[in-house]
């Protein structure tokens, strides 16, 4: 019978018996979660990030969670963290290693020529059109190899979805895992392929394949009974198993930090009828529950004391807070931002602007709210627009 390598969500289920071992300690670093949701929740990360690094918090993460489009922002801040200079906690290079990288992702579209060129070419498949453009533009050749060790920096979990065994699929710098088909140790992969795995949307950008058979697999990890499945990995997005980015961190980690930049389902009283159309309505609804289940046992957790830490979504009403901050946006204004398509279609320079801003502004209120003690908040920055000119 396999161990699952991270712990089942419900917090009320005791774990499997593990005989006379004792459970590890929970890691008193945070974890940061980053959803999916294509180009808007990779933008609206980098706002949240930002405010992070100035109260110094980016500098403590034990490990950084993603799936998606969160999965676009967390694989440039691994691959830049040896670079980013900190100093007293605080990243000086943030703007040049992080912001400026996502920001000409933003403004290149990815998805249709993807489809167009990997429905024409013979041999070439949507993911990886995906994946090169990736290459191209944000990773190079870097490879999982390339993400910080742990005692360099925090563990980056980049998630996917294995359409074979409907298991979670992480790729990290120690391992890449299906807790049914087992571990592959060192991993020589590229990062753009593993961001590209964790992004492929369904239906027209998934799935990812991924070669195993030249990975170290480790024995005695999995399940023998899907050791013919050791062969290859055939992925979707990391959001159709969790679209929060939550599970890998919940077992290892005490406090968590969750960015929520997904959508939200709107109402259709004559949804259409057509296959086309309506598969792209029903993966919607799924990824809904999906989202709508994970926030409800995390928030829960909150409460009953389970887990500490912070959420803030896209969708989040500032008014919402106990402590919302000096910077007001009205709800109705922040929806609009909310509404931007999940796609990884071209972003307008002002959207982007925009949506930094309030990743930013509603990371700040969740911090402030939740996680920073009374001396903390009264020494941190007080918050600043990224970008005035925007606002909001």
């Amino acid at each position: 019978m396999p161990v699952d390598l991270d712990a089942r969500l419900d917090p009320t289920v005791a774990p499997p018996d593990r005989g006379d071992r004792q459970r590890p300690a929970r890691d008193p670093r945070p974890a940061l979660c980053l959803s999916g949701g294509g180009y808007r929740a990779m933008i609206f990360h980098v706002g949240a990030l930002w405010r992070l690094n100035e109260l110094a918090w980016l500098s403590r993460l034990g490990r950084v969670s993603s799936v998606s489009g969160g999965s676009i922002t967390a694989g440039v801040l691994g691959l830049a963290w040896k670079d980013l200079a900190f100093e007293r906690g605080v990243a000086k290079a943030f703007d040049e290693k992080v912001v400026r990288p996502l920001r000409t992702m933003a403004g290149t579209g990815v998805d249709v020529s993807a489809v167009l060129t990997g429905a024409a070419l013979p041999f070439v498949s949507i993911a990886d059109r995906v994946a090169s453009a990736y290459e191209e533009h944000l990773f190079g050749k870097a490879t999982l190899r390339d993400l910080p060790r742990d005692e360099d920096g925090p563990r980056f979990v980049v998630n996917a979805t294995s359409v074979q065994t409907g298991a979670l699929f992480r790729f990290s710098r120690p391992y890449v895992a299906d807790y049914h088909v087992g571990r592959f140790l060192d991993p020589d992969v590229r990062l753009a392929d593993a961001v590209a795995a964790s992004s492929a949307f369904p239906p027209f950008l998934s799935p990812s394949e991924v070669d195993l058979k030249k990975l170290h697999y480790d024995r005695g990890s999995g399940d023998e009974a899907y050791a013919h499945f050791r062969a290859r990995a055939v992925l979707t997005d990391g959001g159709v198993y969790d679209n929060l980015g939550l599970e890998t961190a919940w077992k290892r980690h005490e406090m968590l930090l969750v960015s929520d930049g997904g959508g939200a389902m709107a109402a259709d009283e004559s949804p259409a009828h057509d296959w086309v159309r309506h598969v792209v309505r029903v993966l919607n609804l799924i990824d809904n529950q999906v989202r709508s289940l994970r926030k409800r046992t995390l928030v829960g957790a909150f409460e009953a004391g389970v887990r500490s830490g912070t959420y803030w979504g896209i969708r989040t009403n500032l008014a919402d807070y106990p402590k919302p901050g000096p910077i007001s946006v009205p709800h109705d204004r922040s929806l609009l931002l909310a509404n931007e398509p999940t796609r990884l279609a071209r972003m307008a320079e002002q959207t982007q602007e925009k949506l930094i801003n309030w990743g930013y502004v509603v990371c700040d209120a969740a911090m402030m709210s939740h996680v920073l003690s009374p001396e903390e908040t009264s020494a941190a920055p007080p918050p600043k627009l990224p970008y005035l000119r925007a606002g909001m």
